[in-house]
């Protein structure tokens, strides 16, 4: 005679379910409990391979000697911190950096926010112009540094041509016409050139945030007899808010490592005095890898210190839960 499976009622759907000490469904429970790491796995062993390891390996290297060579001599406390601590230059290169981050930065994002609002009105050309936006974004970052280094050519450079046609620079090939040869002037056409860099994206990433807005917004808004600048800062900026604050994340990361710019125009010279953290990191390599690592370990909590910082002042969550 075959045995049942004690039923219960269940109110609430209006038929009979199993009991649950009939000691059968658990395992598929518990499967369906583990189903989304089938999902999530790939995600998680990228994530843990390429983010997680580098840095539990780099932390690892700042405690170690290691020489110029890459040859491991054994534990080396924390003697590389303290000597990146007592390095000459380790203060100056760090103000700069910050000075580069938030110079950029800010500019960036001023700059993209009117070329938003310019994109987002209709004109004649208006799709040319959004592909012509494109360009400096899509090339090679150390094309472009390559590119306006030439360009900045004390002899024979266009800009300096250019400058020298309207009278700026006096004479071709004299120490005035040598941007890059004085840290403070090659330090604001390095900055130039990484706002040339950062603007595409930046600019499309706002544009996206002004075509979510409705219409309704500002018809509302009208009727209430805004209009105009008032508009914008009331309506348009508060509405921007997300889309500000991951372009600006976004930027903070990719300028703090804008290597290729400082390095291909002016290797960080003359000296150190326009050398970034990520630039001076790459110098002490050459002599003594575990220094380097803990410049590294500096820049990387230099760089999380600074997105906590803005994440706190920008209440980020109350942006994400509207």
């Amino acid at each position: 005679m075959a045995t049942l499976s004690p039923l219960t009622p269940d109110v609430a759907q209006g038929r009979l379910t199993p009991a649950v000490g009939s000691g059968r469904s658990w395992p598929r429970a518990a499967l369906a409990r583990l189903a989304p790491l089938a999902w999530l796995g790939p995600a998680l062993v990228l994530i843990g391979v390429v983010v997680v390891w580098p840095v539990v390996v780099m932390v690892q290297s700042s405690f170690q000697h290691i020489g110029g060579e890459g040859f491991v001599a054994g534990y080396n406390g924390t003697h590389n911190y303290r000597h990146l601590f007592r390095e000459p230059d380790f203060v100056s290169v760090l103000v700069r950096t910050v000075l580069w981050v938030v110079a950029v930065v800010v500019v960036t994002m001023l700059l993209a926010l009117g070329l938003a609002q310019l994109f987002h009105q209709r004109f004649p050309g208006r799709r040319v112009a959004r592909w012509a936006l494109i360009v400096p974004w899509a090339a090679s970052v150390m094309m472009t540094a390559l590119i306006f280094r030439w360009a900045l050519d004390p002899n024979n450079g266009v800009i300096n041509l250019f400058l020298h046609q309207i009278g700026v620079v006096k004479k071709l090939g004299s120490h005035q016409a040598y941007w890059l040869g004085e840290p403070s002037h090659a330090l604001v056409w390095m900055m130039a050139v990484a706002v040339f860099v950062s603007l595409p994206f930046t600019t499309y990433a706002i544009l996206s945030g002004l075509q979510g807005i409705p219409d309704d917004v500002y018809e509302a808004a009208s009727i209430d007899g805004s209009t105009g600048l008032s508009s914008y800062l009331h309506i348009t900026l508060p509405l921007l808010r997300p889309a500000i604050i991951v372009a600006t994340l976004i930027n903070v990361i990719n300028v703090f490592n804008s290597f290729p710019i400082i390095w291909e125009m002016t290797r960080g010279g003359p000296g150190y005095q326009t050398s970034t953290s990520t630039i001076y990191m790459v110098d002490l390599k050459q002599g003594n890898v575990g220094e380097s690592a803990a410049m590294s370990v500096i820049n990387f909590g230099l760089v999380i210190l600074i997105v906590v910082i803005y994440l706190s002042t920008t209440r980020w969550k109350e942006q994400v839960d509207r």
